[in-house]
């Protein structure tokens, strides 16, 4: 593809992942469920997910649009908001939209993977707008993040699409499928369980895509994940022996 056309490509990308973004970011209300009817969400999506898998993923998420009143009313919305409720801020579903959740041995919060990814956004001049309200690992800002990435960076569009893959392999892909996974098993409306199917769908088909741009294959997630656990058991155990250098730790 020219530079023009990647170009457009990553801005057209950019939109998905800001309507994405938008419905992990907080309660449907009437207003945004008419905008989701305007724009005839998914099937506006730039970036259709093709598999099979994927298809029925947009078809549920379409019924459960259709399914809701044109105007819906009070009873409609609770329903929806007890939902969101229990998938991003009670965490009822244990579903956690917190990346750490998934990859900490202990299931906690703002952990490593939150000061990772405060890394890689700072190095684009941004950051989390209350880390101690919504940390940096949300599912919310990290789609947020890539659409920066692929539409308000200047830099060659391969170089930019090459970031995103990593981003996307170091980060993103690592817990996404488990989170929409159980999300769509777990919660109580039909509505969640396409959001979170079709945004699982959309991102691997948009790594997909990008390795046939960049023609390098994706690598093995599991493969960087040890990586990962090898170097944070590195560091702390790094740490452990500074804290202990006699003269230097505490005595008692």
């Amino acid at each position: 593809m020219a530079e023009d056309e990647l170009e457009n490509f990553r801005k057209a990308i950019a939109e998905d992942l800001r309507q994405l973004a938008v419905l992990h970011d907080r309660e449907p209300d009437a207003g945004l469920i008419a905008a989701i009817r305007e724009v005839d969400f998914p099937d506006n999506l730039a970036l259709r997910p093709v598999s099979e898998a994927a298809e029925q993923s947009l078809k549920l998420m379409k019924d459960a649009v259709k399914e809701l009143p044109e105007k819906p009313g009070r009873k409609d919305l609770d329903l929806l908001a007890v939902d969101f409720a229990d998938i991003y801020l009670t965490h009822a579903l244990q579903a956690s939209p917190y990346e750490s959740v998934w990859l900490d041995d202990d299931g906690l919060v703002m952990q490593q993977p939150m000061f990772d990814l405060r890394e890689w956004y700072a190095r684009y001049g941004l950051a989390a707008e209350d880390w101690r309200t919504r940390s940096e690992d949300h599912l919310s800002l990290q789609l947020q993040f890539l659409a920066h990435l692929l539409d308000g960076v200047k830099g060659e569009s391969k170089a930019l699409l090459q970031q995103a893959g990593e981003f996307m392999d170091e980060h993103l892909l690592m817990w996404l499928p488990e989170f929409a996974n159980r999300v769509a098993h777990r919660c109580s409306t039909p509505y969640f369980a396409g959001v979170s199917l079709v945004t699982w769908s959309w991102c691997e088909t948009l790594r997909d895509a990008i390795a046939e741009i960049l023609q390098q294959p994706r690598p093995d997630l599991e493969a960087i994940k040890r990586e990962a656990e090898a170097q944070a058991q590195a560091a702390l155990e790094l740490t452990e022996e500074v804290a202990y250098v006699p003269g230097v730790a505490p005595s008692w």
